[in-house]
């Protein structure tokens, strides 16, 4: 066993680290006469602690320890697990140089019908309430189906089932990704299936998979609750619980922060108490100290539930207009307890012109199946509403077909490739990329983010400059949009100042297409759809799937060997998406009837897109599967309305191409906030408010994904020029030029009239080559100006999947 005397490099990255001043325990005169920080804005106390005077909160001088396992070397304390059923032989296990190896054989398949193995190592009877996760380091190019830990080997006197007939308690699981990347899995300590008892006796690491399969093990490290805060007195993370996250500032007890506030008109304080331990209660108070008055004590509580926030608000309006010594403390019974204090907040009265701003994707919403865009369904009465208020986009495009590789780039105005391509479902943003939610949150606006996907949160760092964020998979698809507003609600409870900034990614129209009344039935008959969704069973039986998911999964032979018809099939997921997007369409005017009714309409800058469009359509053509341009209007022409009652003039539509990568730079115009000089988008502000001296611009589309053997970027980048749209292959893999005609790449630099042929069925690069000479050229001189930009942008390691994240990919259909 190893002990690891330094937080790992992964836990410092959750900490922003801080400038902070220590005071030597008074507080007098000198703390007064400390920066004044004042809130016409929101005012954002977690920014401030380099202004605020830190009393105490020192990190304690006996901290516990990470326990590390590293397997370059022999670790004679891992061994395989013996299942308690003999007929299920153990794991195998062997060395590499750096690794070690548990291969799963036939034998030890379980009677789930999976196979199973384990390893395991003794502890010296541990309280596992002294631990936060499990971090697993791997790899693996083999279909590995999960990883887990188990708490305690099983004996015969066990009478409660554990995985594999191993542990006695199982713990958290994550899926694995298999493409030889090394990568860390974080598995939670604090979750078990089964009545937790006595200590914790052995660590167990577990992994499933339907064939035989090997993963290859780097390292293992526990890591005790107070190890991510042992580096700093005082510090910002963002911090969960539950669904919901926190930007918060951590200290230790005894400590306090004082901060000396202008209190605004109609005051008030909004702050999330949060603990690490449920065995050790923290005392938090709250006081507020006038020029020259009495300390009054605002907030006096122990809190002691590590599982949940508990929300509170001050009412400071009594103290408006006075400089006030604001202290946050908290005190517990042993020194170097952890208090948290969540998106601690001072607001007051609106008093500013700056705009509220909802940023609403619909995730997957296609423009071709909005009526609002001329669609033959009345799929969208409310959204047909919002354009006549405000403006539309008639050919608005997502930057790439799918949310990993467009969320990312339009939160920053920067291309997919130039942030570095897709290795990986957990690819964060290189550090030098400031996203939209952070330049919102320095400007003062209070920032949250409602989604039901992964990638547009945690799993692409767009948790960055985010005061709230809740990110969780819907208990239903459908009904994304319904949980989100309810927490939207919710959360402008919580923290009433404005102006804010909202980040809205709904589910509803993704997979699985289960709409709810009143809305199902709507375009397809109940009969059809039990029909679908035994087609769905069928389907996937077929192409040995373990079970239904997104039909663009579904290959060609699949339809074939079932005799269903893929026409028919998808003729039945149109119908679907079309009844949830009208029940998507039902909530955004719910909203907005909700925000009109609070006086918050008037002031709000609210913008409907989406992050790609929806492909069902395509498998309806008669030519599929074949070769399909990320510029297919199918793929990634979205709807891109704004409404701003304020100052955009209403009933307007534009046909000029545009793009989401427009976005960034467009809300911080409008909000009149300085536009970085680094984005690749183009403000659309000045169209937006009636100038004339608007000139179209090229829409590039760009979706690349890293090629671990060549260590290249390999995908397409695209043009679209009004009519014309062209398609630059960048190392192209060799299958992209075989298969079958309509299957393979049409040419060199496919070439397409999107007048004519919006769905680019026929590339017409041979008829037109003056065309094709004219975007190769600019196709290539962009490109090299993308790579010479990307040079500037660097990722840091690998971030760390949970199991809330992958859980909520497989409900979406992105993984099995």
């Amino acid at each position: 066993m190893l002990v690891n005397r330094m937080a790992l490099r992964f836990l410092r990255r959750t900490a922003i680290p801080i400038a902070i001043l220590l005071a030597s325990g008074c507080s007098g005169p000198e703390a007064e006469r400390r920066t004044l920080l004042t809130a016409e804005l929101p005012l954002h106390l977690e920014e401030h602690v380099d202004a605020a005077n830190i009393v105490g909160s020192e990190v304690p001088e006996e901290t516990p320890e990470i326990v590390e396992w590293r397997f370059n070397k022999q670790q004679p304390d891992w061994q395989p697990a013996d299942p308690i059923n003999p007929d299920i032989k153990p794991v195998s296990v062997s060395r590499t140089d750096d690794a070690l190896r548990l291969s799963l054989e036939e034998a030890g398949r379980t009677h789930q019908g999976n196979l199973f193995g384990a390893i395991y190592a003794e502890l010296p009877n541990w309280n596992r309430d002294d631990w936060s996760y499990v971090l697993v380091k791997a790899r693996t190019s083999d279909k590995i189906g999960a990883i887990g830990i188990g708490f305690n080997l099983r004996d015969d006197s066990d009478s409660e089932p554990g995985p594999g007939t191993v542990s006695r308690y199982r713990g958290d699981f994550l899926n694995v990704i298999s493409d030889g990347s090394e990568q860390t899995y974080l598995l939670r300590t604090g979750w078990s299936w089964g009545l937790w008892r006595g200590p914790w006796k052995q660590l167990i690491i577990w992994i499933e998979a339907a064939e035989p399969a090997g993963i290859d093990i780097l390292s293992v490290s526990v890591i005790p609750n107070e190890a991510n805060y042992a580096n700093d007195p005082v510090g910002v993370r963002m911090e969960s619980r539950g669904e919901a996250y926190r930007r918060t500032v951590f200290t230790h007890t005894p400590g306090r922060i004082e901060y000396n506030v202008m209190v605004p008109e109609d005051g008030r304080l909004d702050v999330g108490l949060g603990v690490l331990r449920n065995d050790t209660p923290v005392l938090f108070r709250i006081t507020a100290q006038p020029d020259g008055g009495e300390v009054e004590t605002l907030l006096q509580e122990t809190y002691s539930d590590k599982e949940k926030w508990a929300q509170r608000t001050l009412d400071l309006s009594a103290l408006a207009g006075q400089a006030v010594m604001l202290t946050l403390s908290a005190d517990a019974e042993g020194d170097g307890a952890v208090a948290l204090w969540a998106a601690p907040t001072l607001s007051g009265a609106r008093a500013t012109h700056k705009p509220n701003v909802i940023f609403y994707i619909i995730d997957g919403a296609g423009a071709d199946y909005i009526s609002a865009y001329g669609y033959n369904r009345r799929t969208t009465p409310n959204l047909e509403i919002l354009a006549a208020e405000g403006a539309v986009f008639e050919y608005a495009y997502s930057n790439s077909t799918w949310s990993k590789t467009s969320t990312p780039s339009f939160m920053t105005s920067l291309q997919h490739s130039v942030l570095g391509g897709y290795k990986t479902d957990s690819d964060p943003l290189p550090d030098q990329a400031v996203t939209m939610a952070q330049y919102m949150h320095r400007a003062g606006y209070q920032t949250a983010v409602f989604t039901t996907n992964a990638y547009c949160g945690t799993m692409s760092s767009l948790e960055r400059g985010v005061d709230t964020l809740r990110q969780a998979e819907s208990d239903l698809n459908a009904k994304s949009s319904e949980e989100l507003h309810k927490d939207f609600w919710k959360w402008r409870t919580e923290y009433p100042g404005e102006p804010y900034w909202v980040h809205f990614q709904t589910t509803d129209v993704h997979w699985p297409f289960k709409p709810q009344a009143p809305f199902a039935g709507l375009f397809i008959s109940s009969d059809l759809r039990e029909k679908y969704y035994e087609w769905e069973k069928q389907l996937a039986a077929a192409a040995g799937l373990p079970g239904p998911t997104w039909p663009g999964m579904y290959p060609q032979k699949a339809y074939e060997d079932t005799g269903i018809s893929r026409v028919a099939f998808n003729s039945a997921v149109r119908d679907l998406y079309d009844e949830m997007m009208a029940q998507n369409d039902y909530q955004v005017g719910k909203l907005v009837e909700r925000l009109k009714a609070s006086g918050e309409w008037e002031h709000t800058l609210f913008i409907v897109a989406a992050d790609h469009g929806s492909d069902h359509g395509d498998r309806l053509l008669n030519e599929w599967p074949r070769w399909r341009p990320l510029l297919n209007s199918f793929l990634t022409r979205i709807p891109l309305i704004v409404v701003w009652p304020e100052r955009i003039a209403p009933g307007q539509r534009f046909k000029d191409p545009v793009s989401m990568i427009d976005m960034l730079p467009t809300i911080l115009e409008l909000a009149e906030l300085p536009v970085p000089s680094v984005t690749q988008g183009r403000s659309l502000a000045p169209l937006l408010l009636g100038s004339t001296d608007w000139e179209p611009h090229y829409v590039f589309l760009d979706e690349f994904y890293y090629d671990r053997e060549s260590g290249e970027l390999s995908g397409t980048l695209e043009i679209i020029d009004g009519r014309w749209g062209a398609e630059l292959m960048v190392n192209p893999p060799p299958r992209w030029f075989e298969g079958p005609p309509g299957r393979r790449a049409p040419g060199p630099l496919p070439l397409y009239d999107l007048w004519s042929d919006p769905y680019c069925l026929h590339s017409i690069h041979e008829e037109r080559p003056d065309l094709v000479e004219k975007y190769e050229k600019i196709l290539k001189k962009t490109w090299r100006e993308f790579r010479e930009l990307a040079g500037h942008f660097t990722r840091s390691e690998q971030s760390v999947l949970d199991a809330e994240q992958l859980r909520a990919l497989r409900n979406l259909g992105y993984i099995q």
